[in-house]
């Protein structure tokens, strides 16, 4: 490894401009990766409801719909409008009930139920289905196109309208993310280091090694917008300690005497045996989500874990380049350490160590508590903002038609008229359902099938399938549509085996049932992997216990608070914050337990061992944990897309509680468990009962 770091410092000049070109293919990968908005897409190819979804888009040129909300329009307007959109590429079928009347016909002919259902306050509705999904690039230009064309008399609802408001937000505020996390970062490490100018080549660094990251996302075809958003920040956070490791090394090999070159070329052998075995522990959280049945966890694990890597990548060779070629403008902008030593807090948890574990106990079942009882929501269209153009449309749909959810049965063409009546009967009798739509329904209605224009007919039946509309008044990934989907589900079973339920609701209702299984599996794979992970490099059956109890224990903490507070969290926040923190800042209590390793097998007794490793780790722990919080909670609090916001606070608070945790509870558990660790670790089982008093 020093022979690495000799070569890094021999050509240094050429590493940095190497490192400044690839910035811009990474650039340019980065600027062509597709972001998706649509949750959705990640559930499993194999479930029914995916099944039913890829039917609608072959065989009815139906991936997704919107329900378009008309203000006051004439029937003759309303027909233009629809030839308007009807044109437009990527849209299959255009209905209302002006296809029914044309801009003759009265509407007082209609029967009281058709009239009641398709006018409210001068108000009518609009159906358009779009020929791909939900979340494709055609289908949300289409939208987009539709309301270029409409005035304000025109309301555009449904999930693709809800994306496209999504997508505007998050790209309005990207980039504020990423220099909120970068100034908070920065003010951070301008208190924790010795030099004003070492901060800004250190994140200078880190940003390289994001851009890189971002960049070879072009491989994965896609990431979530989620992934997009909390990556960068998050790889900011996690990352800086080892530019922080490299940078105090280096620093010190100089204090010896050493060259800048000779000094850097330790320094670099230092690190990567340092950086490497702590990356490990973090580079496995993150892959842990890639145990999720929703592909969204491979896609931030992924994401993330190939970020723990690039960061790593460029702080042994990047970083040491830039130090060496700007050495001279960060001597000259050398400064005392404002952050302070934290000997008074040493001192204290040193004296008050058994106060502080019986804290511990009393807290932990509290904290315990509230983590399983935190409640979670999985609509997460539900938290934007009240204002956008699509939240208005779908909040105006269900005040005046009581429409919030619509789903789609296929039923095969072998079903018979009358067992489709009684089919439909028996749906419309449940607790919730406020119509049932199909062309057999419409001639009970009174609107005989010749009224009925062909393209609309060709387009709800195919050669195997008749499609058949549901709309419910239940609000969708909530406990009733949940219930009633199942009951729909049987009732279509009982009059075809192969028939399918289809759309967004039956989507969420499996997205829920995903999720809470992802939720347990998640969560014990990342602790069985980092635990066999802290067997090998602590060499101990006990320290590992004790030291994920530590970090379980602020987990515990962090995902509880929700609870007493009243707080609802997103789904995805409450999978994959309790992996990523543990990944996380696990390094922090592996960083304390390996110089009281040292210290012991050295012959220091106890105490003089614990006291050392605590105080030659607070600072190092406190400016880490405050640039993880500096990266994320300054992005939480200013995003107005709930989800990433609710991540982000999650992960900067948990950031801060992990590191109390650790210099708080750890040196505390270590001193009275002495005896058993070294009993339990290979190496220490001859100094066990060694000045322990």
């Amino acid at each position: 490894m020093h022979k690495f770091g000799e070569i890094i410092c021999k050509y240094k000049k050429i590493i940095l401009a190497l490192a400044i070109v690839l910035l811009i293919p990474s650039a340019i990968g980065m600027a062509k990766t597709k972001i998706n908005y649509n949750i959705l897409v990640y559930l499993p190819n194999n479930i029914e409801t995916i099944q039913g979804q890829n039917i609608l888009v072959e065989d009815f040129n139906m991936g997704a719909y919107t329900i378009i909300l008309l203000d006051d329009m004439p029937e003759k307007e309303m027909l233009k409008l629809e030839n308007d959109i009807r044109s437009m590429d990527n849209v299959a079928m255009v209905g209302s009930i002006a296809d029914v009347l044309g801009d003759t016909i009265p509407k007082d002919i209609l029967p009281d139920k058709i009239k009641n259902t398709a006018y409210k306050d001068n108000t009518t509705i609009m159906m358009v289905t779009f020929k791909d999904g939900i979340s494709d690039d055609n289908t949300i230009e289409a939208i987009q196109k539709i309301r270029n064309i409409t005035d304000e008399r025109c309301k555009v609802s449904g999930m693709s309208a809800i994306l496209l408001d999504t997508e505007n937000i998050f790209n309005q505020e990207f980039f504020i993310y990423v220099v909120i996390a970068v100034i908070l970062c920065l003010i951070v490490l301008e208190l924790t280091l010795d030099s004003y100018a070492a901060p800004v080549f250190l994140l200078l660094n880190i940003g390289f090694a994001i851009l890189y990251n971002m960049g070879t996302n072009i491989f994965l075809g896609e990431i979530s917008y989620i992934t997009k958003a909390i990556a960068s920040v998050l790889q900011l956070g996690v990352t800086t300690d080892f530019a922080i490791f490299l940078y105090h090394s280096f620093m010190h090999e100089k204090e010896s005497g050493k060259d800048n070159e000779k000094a850097m070329a330790d320094a670099i052998s230092t690190t990567l045996g340092s950086v490497f075995g702590s990356s490990i522990t973090t580079v496995a959280g993150f892959l842990a989500l890639c145990g999720m049945n929703l592909a969204l966890g491979a896609d931030i694990g992924i994401v993330m874990a190939k970020g723990v890597i690039f960061g790593v990548i460029c702080v042994v060779t990047v970083l040491p380049a830039m130090i060496l070629c700007f050495n001279g403008m960060i001597e000259k902008t050398k400064h005392k350490v404002i952050l302070p030593k934290f000997t008074g807090l040493k001192s204290f948890i040193m004296k008050h160590y058994k106060a502080i574990a019986i804290v511990f106990i009393i807290i932990l079942p509290i904290a315990f508590y509230g983590y399983r009882r935190t409640e979670i929501y999985y609509n997460l269209d539900s938290k934007l903002p009240k204002s956008l153009e699509s939240v208005v449309a779908n909040d105006e749909l269900q005040e005046k038609y009581d429409m919030v959810s619509i789903e789609m049965v296929l039923v095969e063409n072998n079903v018979n008229d009358e067992d489709m009546k009684k089919m439909l009967e028996q749906i419309e009798q449940l607790d919730g359902i406020k119509w049932t739509l199909s062309v057999s329904k419409l001639s009970e209605l009174g609107i005989p099938e010749n009224m009925i224009p062909k393209e609309i007919i060709n387009k709800v039946q195919t050669e195997k399938y008749k499609l058949v509309l549901i709309s419910s008044k239940y609000e969708m990934a909530t406990d009733e549509l949940n219930n009633q989907i199942k009951e729909v589900n049987q009732i279509i079973k009982n009059y075809d085996e192969g028939a399918i339920l289809a759309g967004e609701g039956p989507l969420m209702n499996d997205l829920v049932e995903i999720a809470d299984h992802d939720f347990n599996s998640v969560n014990t794979i990342s602790i069985v992997i980092i635990f066999i992970i802290m067997l090998v490099i602590l060499k101990s059956i006990s320290l590992p216990i004790i030291l994920m109890l530590v970090i379980e224990f602020a987990i515990f903490i962090n995902m509880g608070i929700p609870y007493y507070s009243g707080t609802v969290l997103p789904f995805i926040a409450s999978i994959v914050i309790g992996t990523i923190q543990l990944g996380a800042t696990i390094d922090y209590a592996i960083l304390i337990t390996t110089k009281y390793i040292t210290k012991r097998k050295e012959g220091l007794d106890k105490k003089e061992a614990i006291d050392y490793a605590l105080g030659t780790s607070i600072s190092s722990i406190f400016t880490s944990g405050l640039c993880f919080f500096g990266a994320t909670i300054g992005v939480g609090l200013y995003s107005k897309i709930e989800i990433i916001s609710s991540i982000c606070v999650l992960l900067g608070r948990g950031a801060i509680i992990s590191m109390m945790s650790v210099v708080f509870a750890l040196p505390s558990f270590l001193m009275i468990f002495d005896k058993l660790v070294c009993k339990t670790t290979i190496g220490m089982k001859k100094i066990g009962g060694k000045n322990n008093a």
